[in-house]
């Protein structure tokens, strides 16, 4: 039986192709997707999938398509779940739906992951794997063999697979242009205090306050400081200047699909700050009731994407939803970086439904002795209710 496998080149993954072989008996063809990996992983991951004897590796260059079509529409939804910028989850869906097609070329039996019994990936893989070839066999080694992380070191030391974790420091890192997760180890105890050598991304380097503009078009960056860069370039740029001021570094207590509680670390510069300049700027030119509908529209987006249906109608509906709201937010936000913080400081907008004469104390356009009629009846249930009381 011929499976294709999503590969990281981490610890998981790599113990996968192992039991692929020898557990299940199968010809295994790894698939790893670019979405903002460091280069030097892609090469590693290639050269350790063919150590590993796969019968064939291929390696997808996906960042454009990630960009414009994931982290662009997270950023027109504000998309976020219980407070923290929606990367990993982001990323699964794609990275899933290249392993798909690329085992229908291969005319594979079989779909394959390394995700564990406990956490959201196998919900975020198979979501996909089961809606675009339902009729491949979905396997999972390492929940199905019910392995710990501690079993899956031990075991890739006992077949000679090269892994870039120890027992004491067994952390589970995940990293794509939108974010940086990192769990594992002593990170799982909620009072312990992370090891700053867990971070890479958010090192504050700049001391001085740092201005930046964030230019818009219609719900998407599209310039910093006045230089049009594309897609990744301006998501790169961004998670490097928010970086060096620290900015971006979260760490959460997180519901996860399965309802079990557990500790989170991120590092998500660009996401932080990039959705903050979107929001402020949908603040500026949507409608009251705008921003409300659109903020339970936000939640069940984000909770959608999370729980790894992609797929799912609703969430394709939603986005229509979104985008319509997107045709007027178009403008500039300024933010300032500084030891952590990120705030914005300026915004405009040639749809702005800001008055500065209506808005400013000292301008009579508005007469303010007009608003006594709308006072009367401001609180005209509340006082009949009151005055039933009294009676």
């Amino acid at each position: 039986m011929k499976a294709v496998l999503a590969y990281s080149g981490g610890l998981d993954t790599s113990v996968c192709v192992k039991l692929l072989q020898d557990k299940y008996a199968c010809d295994v063809v790894t698939v790893t997707v670019d979405v903002g990996v460091a280069q030097d992983e892609l090469r590693e991951a290639e050269e350790k999938a063919e150590k590993l004897g796969v019968v064939r590796h291929i390696t997808i260059d996906a960042k454009e398509e990630f960009a414009r079509e994931y982290i662009f529409r997270a950023i027109k939804a504000n998309a976020s779940y219980e407070g923290y910028p929606l990367s990993t989850a982001l990323a699964r869906p794609l990275i899933a739906t290249k392993v798909v097609e690329v085992a229908k070329e291969e005319e594979a039996e079989a779909l394959a992951h390394g995700a564990t019994g406990k956490g959201n990936d196998q919900f975020r893989f198979e979501a996909v794997f089961r809606s675009l070839a339902p009729e491949m066999e979905i396997i999972a080694p390492v929940r199905e063999l019910n392995l710990t992380r501690k079993d899956s070191i031990k075991y890739a030391k006992k077949m000679g697979i090269p892994v870039p974790v120890e027992i004491d420091k067994p952390y589970s890192v995940d990293e794509n242009l939108w974010g940086r997760s990192i769990e594992g180890g002593i990170l799982e105890d909620p009072s312990a205090v992370p090891p700053e050598e867990i971070y890479q991304w958010t090192k504050v380097t700049k001391e001085e306050a740092e201005d930046v503009e964030v230019e818009f078009e219609k719900g998407v960056p599209v310039a910093l400081n006045g230089e049009k860069l594309s897609p990744v370039e301006l998501v790169e740029r961004m998670n490097a200047i928010a970086g060096s001021h620290g900015v971006g570094r979260i760490d959460m207590i997180e519901d996860r699909i399965l309802g079990i509680k557990a500790r989170e670390n991120y590092e998500c510069p660009a996401a932080v700050a990039l959705i903050k300049a979107h929001k402020q700027l949908e603040h500026l030119v949507l409608t009251r009731l705008e921003l409300k509908f659109k903020a339970a529209v936000e939640q069940e987006w984000s909770e959608l994407v999370y729980n790894g249906l992609w797929t799912e109608p609703l969430r394709i509906d939603l986005d229509a939803f979104i985008d319509k709201t997107q045709d007027r937010v178009t403008g500039k936000v300024k933010l300032r970086l500084h030891s952590g913080s990120c705030r914005v400081v300026s915004r405009s907008s040639p749809y702005a439904l800001y008055s500065e004469r209506l808005a400013s104390f000292d301008d009579v356009t508005l007469d303010q002795r007009s608003v006594e009629g709308m006072l009367r009846y401001h609180a005209l249930q509340a006082s009949l209710y009151q005055k039933l009381r009294k009676d």
